[in-house]
């Protein structure tokens, strides 16, 4: 398929899982963006209503579509992955990010049988949700559902719609100690800071140019403690 040449570069969303033991196997580029997103937004409020205790609680869903068939397209031979394989792999990173690691859980059933330390379940590594630069955020899948609409003749899935259920992890849902994490939350809040009084400031111009008293009041509003 050609573009045209003076076309922009578009940006891909992606899935991060950092896990320092397989780094390789925890990296998911979107091979289409979804047209839509959908996002819920609720503040995180006192009893009273008029202070905040935090941060809103912000969840993302967002419905993905895997496709071999442009893969097997241009496949030169049998060997290729797509046709050996078909949406497999693309399908398997995105689950294992729901997964303990293997070697975790074997390692630590072989130390407890051993008697040197008890069952601790395997931590959960750090993912990070990317859709464009101003919107780079830890979060967490909640839920995770794959529709496998078309296999080929060896039963590997070519088709699949993915839906995904993220909870954005603010400061006060990450540790002390993940500082990566809390980095990029505090840096997209920040940004839409930036965003919203550039957005407002705009308004407002735009206001007193309908009425040169508005400029005033709201002005006024903006003041008062």
């Amino acid at each position: 398929m050609t573009t045209f040449p003076g076309s922009p570069r578009i940006a891909k969303g992606a899935l991060i899982s950092v896990d320092l033991f397989n780094p390789v196997s925890s990296v998911t580029i979107f091979q289409y963006n979804p047209e839509s997103l959908s996002r819920s937004i609720t503040p995180n409020l006192t009893q009273s209503g008029d202070r905040f205790q935090g941060p809103p609680e912000e969840t993302i869903s967002v419905t993905l579509e895997i496709n071999a068939i442009d893969q097997l397209e241009r496949a030169q031979n049998r060997n290729a992955e797509a046709a050996r394989l078909g949406i497999y792999p693309q399908l398997s990173a995105l689950e294992m990010m729901v997964y303990p690691k293997s070697a975790a859980v074997l390692a630590n059933a072989v130390l407890s049988r051993l008697g040197t330390i008890e069952m601790v379940p395997p931590k959960v590594p750090l993912t990070v949700f990317v859709w464009g630069i101003k919107r780079v955020v830890p979060v967490r899948i909640t839920s995770l559902s794959i529709e496998e609409q078309a296999y080929d003749v060896n039963l590997n899935p070519i088709r699949a719609q993915v839906s995904l259920g993220l909870t954005v992890l603010t400061y006060n849902d990450l540790s002390r100690w993940n500082l990566i994490g809390k980095g990029l939350f505090m840096a997209h809040q920040i940004a839409k800071e930036v965003m919203a009084t550039s957005s407002s400031i705009g308004n407002i111009t735009r206001l007193g140019e309908l009425d040169p008293n508005a400029v005033g009041f709201a002005s006024n509003i903006v003041s008062r403690p």
